[in-house]
């Protein structure tokens, strides 16, 4: 199993990171567990730290991590990598600041005050140009921290002899529910070419389809939770059951959090196909600027918004339209339904009629294509004020990327050996 993603972490640089499944013994995967608890422990002492008015700045988080490495009461805190620490110091840091900009922007609600996290299943250590080593072949990672977890195998489909090892910025190793995979991190931007289409698409999202479009065409919706449902409720019957603190209860906690990264994974390479589909065939691409947050907060419709992934989606659009040169524009979604795309005279239907019908003008339409069409002309005018064209990446998440064109590792395609 094998996933890559884009990552952009400033407004010029872009990083790639490549994702491979690591192959070793149950006594490194121990030494894992123990470099990714010391990187925990790390970043709760900063924010203890933080809370006792130690540490008032990043650069007193970083000298903070160096006292816990000399500190004799906590002798492993020295073992993890040094840039290690700092990049779990970063963290910490990170979330101080978020709580920082909430006050100051006077953001209704709680403000995110940072917490101590505690332990669970996904969770990652970080390592910047150093702990870590690539062999010659870029087949095996080797970790060189004072934990020594030692040599790991590298399970893929992407050839690292692409990029030079210079461009691997950080390394991070990642736990989940079905073993643990290395993250390199890549300085390298993503370009394609595209001829024009002459096409310009609305898009307007739902429930009964997952989108649909300006021309009428429908994208029917997967419902990926809901064709796994019954699985994950029988599974959580029999968590349910077990002991706390058995090793029953570990494995029926492993089994379920598998379907889970299944069905997750699913959704996901679902939404990134169609995705790239939509930016290759656009020259612009209209969306409604949708407040999912605010949306799931419907209890009757939590479940379905969270299983049909409308913001992974817009994520998606947002990252090919930087690869491809194509527009994404997010517009104000009030009244695109309401309103008539012939006339623009306003026309009130509950959420239960399913076709316009105007009586303005007696124009005729199916609802989501009546406002398709009147996303995608809220977005050229936008884009004529040249207001839409600081809406694309309004999101301000992290956005992500699949597929990236490499060389391919034939040699790690054959059969794996499972060792968990």
């Amino acid at each position: 199993m094998f996933f890559c993603y884009n990552l952009i972490v400033s407004t010029n640089d872009k990083i790639i990171v490549y994702e491979s499944k690591l192959e070793g013994t149950s006594d490194q995967y121990e030494r894992l567990d123990q470099a990714i608890r010391t990187g925990r422990f790390v970043r709760n002492s900063i924010i203890r730290a933080w809370i006792d008015n130690r540490v008032k700045s990043r650069n007193d988080a970083y000298k903070h991590c160096a006292v816990l490495a000399k500190d004799q009461k906590f002798p492993w805190a020295g073992l993890l990598n040094s840039q290690a620490r700092q990049a779990h110091a970063e963290r910490a840091w990170a979330a101080v600041e978020r709580f920082y900009r909430n006050c100051k922007a006077k953001i209704q609600g709680k403000k995110g005050f940072p917490k101590f996290q505690k332990y669970q299943v996904r969770a990652s250590v970080e390592y910047k140009v150093s702990g870590w080593k690539l062999s010659e072949c870029r087949r095996y990672l080797n970790l060189t921290d004072g934990f020594k977890a030692g040599t790991f195998k590298l399970w893929g489909t992407r050839d690292l002899h692409y990029y030079q090892l210079k461009q691997i910025k950080r390394v991070r190793i990642v736990r989940r529910h079905d073993g643990y995979y290395a993250q390199f991190l890549i300085d390298h931007k993503r370009e394609e070419t595209k001829e024009l289409t002459g096409q310009q698409i609305g898009l307007d999202v739902g429930l009964n389809h997952f989108y649909t479009d300006n021309f009428g065409n429908k994208i029917d919706n997967p419902r990926f939770l809901r064709k796994d449902e019954k699985k994950i409720k029988r599974l959580q019957r029999r968590l349910s059951k077990t002991e706390k603190g058995s090793r029953n209860r570990k494995k029926a906690r492993n089994k379920l959090g598998r379907v889970h990264l299944k069905v997750s994974r699913r959704r996901n390479d679902w939404v990134c196909k169609l995705a790239q589909r939509v930016i290759q065939s656009s020259d612009l691409v209209a969306i409604e600027n949708l407040k999912v947050r605010n949306l799931i907060k419907n209890h009757c419709l939590a479940k379905s918004i969270s299983d049909a992934a409308w913001y992974r989606f817009r994520r998606w659009l947002e990252y090919f339209s930087g690869v491809y040169g194509v527009p994404v524009i997010a517009v104000n979604p009030s009244y695109t339904s309401q309103n008539c795309s012939n006339c623009g005279q306003k026309v009130v239907k509950t959420l239960s009629t399913r076709t316009h019908k105007c009586p303005h003008c007696n124009y005729v339409a199916d609802r989501d294509e009546n406002a398709a069409i009147n996303i995608l002309k809220s977005a050229l005018k936008e884009l004529s004020t040249t207001v839409g064209r600081t809406e694309c990446q309004v999101s301000g998440e992290i956005p992500l990327c699949l597929r990236v064109e490499t060389l391919s590792s034939k040699v790690t395609q054959r059969k794996r050996k499972s060792n968990q």
